[in-house]
């Protein structure tokens, strides 16, 4: 006889909060590039875009965490740990610089009477778009994945830290030489 899968199990915790904290910095960069980066008023990113990525984690993560407990129901494991969901910090700036910027310039200088809706609404259709490609592409992953040499496939995550280690290093030097 099966024995009942548990919710939360030791490390559990760890996870959790390492995976909140990730996801409320991913909100406050939000933030900060629609409101900085982009100008977009308080009423967009606050009655918008926020509450929708807030719901958006949520809901993914319930998600997961249910497949992740049906599969160690359906499998007998109990090593079966659910996909963090969240954020991608990458796409994020790809989306802000290399969409929504464009995309109000571009309404701006069209004399669009509201260019930061505009920007907001280039980014929903790039992420819907990019939505259908990673759906699209569903069936194939697998393969993809064992094609992949595992350096490749891991160096989004390697130019990250490469980026991060150089502004610490950059921020250090920088207040470490008299001016």
């Amino acid at each position: 006889m099966l024995r009942a899968v548990r919710w939360f199990v030791r490390g559990d915790f760890d996870g959790f909060f390492g995976l909140a904290i990730d996801n409320l910095v991913q909100l406050l960069l939000i933030d900060a590039l629609c409101r900085g980066v982009l100008g977009f008023p308080a009423e967009l990113v606050y009655g918008r875009i926020l509450p929708g990525a807030a719901i958006s984690i949520l809901v993914g993560n319930a998600a997961y965490a249910l497949q992740a407990k049906r599969l160690a129901e359906r499998t007998g494991r109990t090593d079966v740990c659910a996909l963090p969901y969240g954020i991608n910090t990458v796409s994020l700036f790809a989306h802000v610089f290399l969409v929504m910027l464009p995309a109000k310039a571009l309404a701006t200088a069209a004399g669009a009477a509201d260019p930061a809706r505009i920007a907001w609404q280039a980014g929903l259709f790039a992420t819907l778009c990019s939505g259908l490609i990673e759906l699209a592409a569903a069936p194939i992953a697998e393969r993809v994945r064992k094609a992949t040499p595992r350096a490749a496939l891991l160096s989004t995550l390697a130019g990250i830290a490469l980026i991060v280690a150089g502004v610490v290093v950059l921020n250090l030097f920088s207040k470490a030489v008299p001016h």
